[in-house]
């Protein structure tokens, strides 16, 4: 099963779109995100954006966002109505499916080093992955939010961030963190005395007395009195016992739930523990759930069907390019896989440092190579949207077709140069990594040539319809280059591999 982590990080900006639209985009930008939601509230002068995807993806797409918040949001120019630290006020990490809050924990703390190390912004941690328990809590840590912070950041012990300078900066902290999947569920009641929806509250939310993990208050809404709750870990206290004490609690007062209402996203789980417990279904097994038993069965094939019928479709694109983008982010997977198999090996000590590089390097490639699958195919795009507007004079469509010819050949040279750097880290991890996977590594390098080849070809093609020669040359030459190389660099790898593996 594969695991799925959440980010749920809050920006201080509502008001501005372009300003949290290009945060989002930057999040997007990240092979293996999906952004589900943004939200921007302008009275808060908050946004708080939903994304997810495996936990690679997850922190890159977090580093981003926060890189970009800090590039474009002045906190001594910000003002509005929520407590806020920081121009990523706060970014929490919220396991969802096959990982654990401790795997969360050790990726808030790799992110937190990075954002302190790397963009020199002050991280404090919060929630589980708290350094200590003062800092469990958001509230402390915001204590007299930015404008506090600023003053006594470089001169008060408590305010020393987990990662990164004390220095007041004008984008102010960041809180990482992790915590459970929160619920926003509300129930209402069949009145409008929202005394009695308060009374139902207190008896309900822990800080009165009532369930561990629940937080309520009484509303009225639309003349109908509500039970609004936080559900802070449906895992200890789920969604059907809080419903039950509600009903109960109600029927003191007569009143009954009329209805039930979610606010934002709700873990599955959930939902099915709510199920079993009301159906009475206690050995319920999810292989007996018809779509979880097809989704199993989907998650363990990984064909990637949806490129290769898109290809296969009889449209422009996806085409050779986005294909030579992908034969390159698997050359640099390959290389990824024979660096794990040797990294930490006792017979390979002596090249582990070396291997952790290329490792690292590897990961970069893949996630630029398979970005570029829908780049490439977005650029072609934009050249036939060029030639098609028929709204532009002919001086005016000579010029845009001109520079979306330009980002067509662009994309996939930039292809061919990344695809060149997996050939030369497989052969590098031909050299000196486990021997058993040698093969693999050779396999790199080849799909590293194809990658090169084929992107060269579209670099080519793109050449020909510039009206700008020089550049077109210098194309020309790029790519004749890199060919030459790649085929000697993949030639010299599979003999490596062929010594090395003594066939």
């Amino acid at each position: 099963m594969r695991p799925i982590i959440e980010c749920v990080p809050n920006f201080s900006e509502g008001r501005r779109p372009d300003v949290y639209n290009a945060i989002a985009d930057a999040i997007r930008s990240v092979p293996g995100v999906h952004v589900l939601d943004v939200s921007a509230d302008p009275d808060h002068n908050r946004c708080v954006i939903t994304f997810v995807g495996n936990p690679t993806a997850v922190e890159e797409g977090a580093f981003q966002a926060i890189k970009m918040a800090a590039s474009l949001i002045n906190l001594d120019q910000h003002e509005g109505e929520h407590p806020r630290i920081g121009a990523t006020d706060v970014c929490p990490f919220i396991p969802v499916k096959a990982t654990t809050v401790e795997e969360c924990v050790a990726l808030a703390n790799h992110l937190g080093q990075r954002v302190g190390e790397e963009l020199g912004i002050a991280v404090y941690l919060y929630g589980a992955a708290a350094s200590r328990p003062e800092r469990q809590n958001l509230s402390s840590i915001r204590k007299g939010e930015y404008e506090l912070w600023r003053k006594e950041v470089g001169t008060e012990p408590g305010r020393k961030p987990d990662y990164g300078p004390a220095e007041p900066k004008t984008w102010g902290a960041t809180i990482i963190g992790v915590r459970p999947f929160l619920i926003a569920y509300n129930l209402y009641l069949n009145t409008d005395n929202v005394g009695l929806a308060n009374k139902i509250s207190r008896a309900v939310r822990f800080s009165s007395g009532g369930l561990r993990y629940v937080q309520a208050l009484g509303f009225l809404v639309d003349g109908q009195a509500q039970v609004s709750m936080n559900l802070t870990d449906f895992t200890k206290t789920p969604i059907h016992q809080v419903q039950e004490l509600v009903r109960r609690e109600a029927a003191h007062y007569g009143l009954t739930i009329t209805k039930a209402e979610l606010v934002g996203l709700i873990p599955e789980t959930a939902l099915l523990e709510s199920a079993k417990w009301y159906l009475q279904l206690d050995d319920l097994q999810d292989e007996q759930i018809l779509e979880l038993q097809i989704r199993q069965k989907e998650e363990g094939d990984i064909t990637p069907y949806p490129f290769i019928e898109a290809t296969a479709a009889g449209t422009p694109t996806p085409g050779g390019g986005s294909s030579a983008a992908l034969a390159g982010a698997l050359a640099a997977s390959l290389t990824e896989m024979v660096s794990h198999l040797t990294i930490g090996r006792k017979k390979y000590a002596e090249v582990d440092l070396q291997a952790r590089q290329i490792l690292e390097d590897a990961i970069s490639l893949r996630q630029q190579l398979t970005a570029a699958i829908k780049e490439d195919s977005e650029a072609f795009e934009e050249v036939m949207a060029a030639w098609k507007n028929k709204e532009l004079s002919s001086q005016e469509k000579e010029e845009v077709i001109e520079k979306a010819t330009i980002h067509a050949g662009e994309v996939p040279l930039k292809v061919a140069r990344l695809s060149l750097a997996a050939a030369d880290l497989a052969h590098q991890i031909t050299t000196i990594g486990n021997v058993n996977a040698v093969t693999d590594a050779a396999a790199a390098a080849i799909m590293a040539r194809a990658a090169v080849q084929t992107a060269a070809l579209n670099v080519k093609i793109n050449a020909k319809s510039l009206q700008e020669k020089d550049l077109a040359q210098n194309w020309y030459q790029s790519v004749h280059e890199l060919e030459a190389t790649v085929i000697e660099l993949a030639d010299k790898t599979i003999a490596q591999a062929a010594q090395r593996g003594g066939f």
